[in-house]
């Protein structure tokens, strides 16, 4: 296993990341279980999480993976030290979470230590937001129209970021966090929450975890630019764009128990017949170069520069073994020539 610092913190994370989303829906504790102790035999160290997830969000199951996790650290606490956790509030919206109010300095306070308990930790590594108070271009919104940035308020956004930010330095001080980063954030995003700490002091957000895949390639180059910049850490997040990368759900296939069959609090907005020439171009590269179309995808996005570590997750021992290995395949300068075409015939196949 390879590893990077995450951008300024010192800490040292896996260039694999263990995604916990499905704990809980797609998953069991016993999976669970079986997917940290494999991912950490394996040289991962980094387990990211969140208070909303299982996804599909629900009231009925907000906070379990955070629980799942926390039971395991609770049979396993000398195992604590060698992890490297991240958690994250939710943003305005799902009225079953603090009444879908913004993220304020309250609920900072409040999130934070709600977390605590569930996760069965007396800190988290890396605590991130996850996404603005702010409409922002974000699960499913990026299309060009989507958004209406003149109705944002910048300074009225930037107070809030604020008080955000000195809740975040409470938490901080009281040592219930060590770092903080972003998600769902974009380039304005974080160059506020930059120039706010330096003006006053207080933490510098270390990381920005956001989609990245050969579908959803946004970001590069300037948000990511931006990153490495500034030593900001860059985690993608869905690299398999929700596992249409893999293939699995071509020719309108819909796999028993896979992601798309089950109701998408934004919809199945990848399945477009752009989409679907994309992932059979991208297979066919990955047939021509000995891979598989999650090897290649992931493979991809390990080389992008500027990336330190891939958030990966699996609903199986199977997939998990697979896609903790694509991170020892290398490209050859051919294959990145290959995927260059696909990725210029498909710039933004949804």
């Amino acid at each position: 296993m390879n590893y990077s610092e995450l951008g300024h913190s010192g800490l040292s994370v896996s260039r694999v990341c263990l995604g916990s989303m499905t704990w809980g829906v797609q998953n069991t504790q016993q999976d669970a279980d079986q997917q940290i102790e494999y991912a950490l035999e394996q040289g991962v160290n980094f387990i990211d999480t969140a208070e909303l997830y299982p996804v599909p969000p629900s009231g009925e199951k907000y906070g379990q993976t955070e629980m799942i996790i926390g039971d395991w650290l609770g049979r396993h606490p000398e195992r604590r030290k060698d992890i490297i956790l991240t958690s994250k509030i939710v943003g305005p919206g799902l009225s079953y979470i603090r009444q879908g109010s913004p993220i304020s300095a309250e609920s900072v306070i409040k999130a934070v230590d709600d977390s605590l308990t569930r996760l069965n930790t007396d800190y988290i590594d890396l605590y991130q937001l996850h996404w603005p108070n702010r409409t922002s271009p974000h699960f499913a919104k990026h299309a060009v129209g989507r958004v209406n940035f003149s109705n944002t308020d910048s300074a009225t956004e930037t107070a809030q970021m604020l008080t955000v930010l000195q809740a975040l330095n409470t938490c901080v001080e009281q040592g219930k966090i060590r770092f903080c980063g972003l998600s769902n954030e974009t380039p304005w995003g974080l160059t506020q929450y930059l120039n706010l700490s330096k003006q006053h002091n207080l933490p510098r957000m270390v990381s920005m975890q956001n989609e990245f895949s050969l579908l959803h390639s946004k970001d590069w180059p300037y948000l990511i630019e931006h990153c490495v910049a500034e030593n900001i850490a860059y985690l993608p997040w869905s690299p398999l764009a929700g596992g249409a990368l893999s293939g699995k759900y071509l020719n309108n296939q819909r796999p028993q128990g896979s992601r798309w069959t089950l109701e998408q609090r934004n919809g199945i907005f990848r399945d477009t017949a752009s989409t679907e020439l994309a992932v059979k171009s991208y297979a066919d590269v990955a047939t021509a170069h000995g891979l598989t179309p999650c090897e290649l995808a992931l493979a991809w996005c390990n080389n992008v520069d500027g990336v330190t570590s891939t958030i990966i997750g699996a609903t199986n021992m199977a997939q998990l073994h697979e896609n903790i290995a694509a991170f020892k395949k290398p490209l050859s300068e051919q294959a990145k020539i290959d995927i260059a075409k696909v990725l210029k015939q498909f710039p933004a196949p949804f």
